[in-house]
This record gives C-alpha cells, structure tokens and sequence, in this order.
C-alpha cells in the first residue's frame, strides 16, 4: 500500500457515524498492524495519526462512562429520565424542555451538555438520540406564557408537559439544576446535571436543536431580527433590530421593556 492509499483508508475509516466508534477502533488497529512494518516518513506519520485517533477515541468513550455515575448509582430503576430545558434568556421565543430516556449502558460518543457541542455535531447526536432512546418527550410555553406567569412557572410546566409526552412512566427523574413541582416521580436534582449524566446531556442536545429549528422557522417570518443566527438572544444586532423596528409577536415583552426605553 502506498501513502495515498493509506490515507484514503484512513480517512475512511475516521469518518464512519459516531456509533460505528467500535468498528472505527477494530479498523484503526488493523491498519496499524498491517503496514507497521512500513518504514516509509508517509506511512510512518499517518499511523502515528491512527495511533492518536484511537488514543483520542478511548479517552472520549472513557469520559461519556464518567458521565453514567448517576445511572449506575440508581441502577435499579426501569426507566431513568433525563430533563433540561433550553431558552430561559431569550429576548423571544418558547422556553423548551426534552425527557429522555435511553437505554442502559448505551454510550454515544461526543455526548455532552450541547453548549459544548457544534452544530453539526449537535444535529447528529440529536438523530442518534431520537433512534436509540427509549422515549422522548418535549414540552414548551410560548413567551405569552413567560410574560404573564413567569419564567420560572413557565419552565417547570414545560418540563412536566416533557414527561407526559414521553408515552411511558419512568421512575427516576434526574434534572438539571431545579426540583419539579407537582411531579410524583422520584427526582434528583443535579447541578451543571447536562455535563455530569449521560441523561440529561441527552435531553440538553434534544431540547436545543428543537428550540434552534422552531427559531429557524420564525427567522423566515420575521427576518429583521436575524433569529437564524441569535435563536432570539440579545445579539447586538438583535437589539439594534429591536430599536429600529420594534417587536415582533414572539418578542418576550417582559424582557425588552428596558431595551425599548433606552
């Protein structure tokens, strides 16, 4: 095999689906066994990028385990739930929240609280967690809900509207950061939870990639206001918006008065 051939095939290999990790693993070895012989600079370096790849690969499975402390620890329910929220600081916009229940033991690489995730590799978690998971469900409130009830009710609403949506009961629940009232489920409230359990870091990446395509969706209504890129956080250029063209119907007015009297 000579160096470009190596390099195709190693590309190939590192660009299989996140969930192909174990065969990606098999493949990189096998690689490395087959040419280690080679004593060619080309074939030299890309092995020692085979041998970094899978080095990378084990401490990122390695860190999504550390994030299975809290299933473990409750390992004796059926069915755990995970729930986050994702739009408490829009200036517009719902407040949304995801229940996810995954299945036991499951490890999804890059899984994280989805402030520490792309884009791209948000929207990828987002499939993979929509085909493995045992359930989902998503709840929401409209900022005419925030404006006349509050943030806080309209939040732990829409966290009990996820798990009626999730169509089966789950025993435990394990939240990010608040308890939810008038839910008689167990629940465990765990703080920065999104980055901590596997769980909740599920719900996170749900709930955010949700709430970024309804923003996407109201961008094409109301333009002005660039919702595509700022999914109706206070941008500069969402303000400026703002002061020059005045609100829109999903602008939360609770939260723009000042901004308007400026």
């Amino acid at each position: 095999m000579n160096v470009c051939e190596l390099k195709t095939a190693y590309q190939e290999i590192i660009n299989l689906p996140l969930m192909k990790y174990e065969t990606m693993r098999t493949e990189l070895l096998q690689l490395i066994r087959e040419n280690e012989e080679d004593t060619r600079k080309g074939i030299v370096a890309v092995l020692n990028q085979a041998r970094k790849k899978i080095d990378a690969l084990d401490k990122e499975l390695e860190r999504v385990r550390g994030m299975m402390v809290f299933e473990e620890k409750y390992a004796d329910c059926s069915y755990i739930c995970g729930i986050d929220e994702v739009g408490r600081g829009p200036l517009a916009g719902p407040v949304l929240t995801a229940a996810v229940i995954l299945p036991k033991g499951l490890v999804i690489p890059m899984l994280n609280d989805s402030k520490q995730v792309s884009k791209k590799h948000r929207e990828e978690l987002y499939d993979i967690i929509m085909s493995s998971a045992v359930a989902v469900g998503v709840g929401m409130n409209s900022e005419k809900v925030i404006d006349e009830q509050g943030i806080e009710f309209a939040n732990k609403d829409a966290m009990r509207q996820a798990i009626r949506n999730l169509g089966v009961e789950p025993d435990m629940l394990l939240v990010d950061a608040v308890h939810i009232p008038e839910v008689n489920i167990r629940q465990v409230s765990i703080i920065k939870g999104d980055a901590k359990s596997v769980s909740i870091a599920a719900a996170s990446i749900v709930a955010k990639v949700t709430r970024d395509r309804i923003m996407q969706d109201y961008d094409a209504k109301y333009p002005a206001y660039g919702f595509k890129d700022n999914v109706g956080y206070g941008s500069a250029a969402h303000i400026e918006a703002l002061k020059t063209y005045g609100p829109c119907e999903i602008h939360r007015r609770s939260y723009i008065r000042n901004i308007l009297e400026q």
